[in-house]
């Protein structure tokens, strides 16, 4: 859920409730809220948005939800030291959200027992997704015995993979597989520069516990905040393909890598990211869905040449944009 301010810098609510609509129209299966997309700093008290943002999206897609009869998953972004995140729960709790995604990066130094003794009082408040976050955008290394311990806790309902990189990805898995719960933590792929890989892939791995099966099954993923209705489609083609055990077509080997360019544009991979946030309000804008590309932070903007590399992913990949849905539904999404 990106975070949706005018050209003041002050809290959208009309857009905000315009990305929510959509979301949930283009078949969204959950919505993630006060995460790294949402910008950390609204926990700032200089802006003082977390509660906010937060009761005002649970709010919003509870309402449309009921007005269109369909669920979503309700996830709220957990952040800090230990008393922060415990505040941050009980607050997630109170506001509605089903899950909270943890956060270890405020933990940069802590050896795994502190994390471990860290999620668990978080988990004894509110059910846990895991989040291996990217050191490049906050996050901080988690070792192979962090996971399988995390994964032994419980109330451990799913992990974020995102450290964008394949060998942390299987320090995850294996994590699961050892502590025995690969049919209990579902795994979500947060790696935007390997998203169609991810989900095509199925791990047979040899562990403590003899050879398990496992396959990411969804995506978490500031990518989908954007073109999320063909983000939709393709994650369905990409199920029916695993589970039907069907050859997977040549195709989708292009199309993971047509993803992937796309995301070096809209996440400025040329400037360490640098553009992340700004890049996926740039397209957001454009099709209406935010009324400026505001970020908190006023330094925060598109990096020089990063709108042109929009431009030129827009122009070369028509089938992955899903403007002419957003053009469809948008006054539906401003008046009701």
């Amino acid at each position: 859920m990106p975070l949706s301010l005018d050209a003041n810098r002050q809290f959208d609510a009309l857009h905000q409730k315009v990305l929510i609509r959509y979301y949930i129209d283009a078949g969204a299966g959950g919505i993630a809220v006060g995460v790294h997309s949402t910008q950390f700093e609204i926990r700032d008290p200089a802006y003082g948005l977390f509660e906010t943002v937060l009761r005002f999206c649970s709010e919003a897609i509870d309402q449309w939800c009921d007005q269109n009869s369909r669920p979503v998953l309700k996830i709220a972004g957990i952040c800090g030291k230990t008393e922060q995140a415990l505040q941050e729960a009980r607050f997630a709790v109170k506001a509605g959200y089903h899950a909270g995604m943890v956060s270890m990066g405020a933990l940069k130094d802590a050896p795994v027992e502190v994390l471990i003794r860290h999620s668990r009082r978080i988990s004894e408040i509110i059910p846990v997704m895991g989040f291996y976050l990217q050191p490049s955008v906050g996050g901080r290394i988690l070792p192979y015995d962090f996971w399988k311990q995390f994964a032994e806790l419980d109330n451990i309902i799913g992990i974020k993979i995102a450290p964008f990189n394949r060998y942390q990805t299987l320090d995850v898995v294996r994590g699961i597989c050892d502590a025995g719960r690969e049919n209990d933590i579902i795994l979500y792929t947060g790696n935007d520069d390997h998203i169609v890989m991810d989900l095509l892939s199925e791990y047979h791995l040899g562990s403590t516990k003899g050879e398990k099966t496992v396959k990411i099954r969804g995506g978490l993923l500031g990518h989908w905040a954007v073109w999320t209705r063909k983000a939709v489609e393709m994650l369905n083609e990409i199920h029916h393909l695993v589970d039907s055990k069907q050859p997977i077509p040549h195709r989708m080997l292009t199309l993971a890598n047509q993803v992937t360019d796309s995301n070096a544009a809209i996440f400025d991979t040329a400037n360490n990211f640098r553009g992340c946030i700004p890049g996926i309000h740039e397209i957001l804008h454009r099709q209406g869905l935010l009324s400026s590309v505001a970020c908190l932070d006023p330094a925060e903007k598109l990096s020089p040449g990063q709108p042109e590399e929009i431009d030129r992913i827009a122009r070369l990949y028509p089938h992955l944009n899903d403007d002419d849905f957003v053009r469809n539904h948008i006054d539906t999404w401003l008046k009701a």
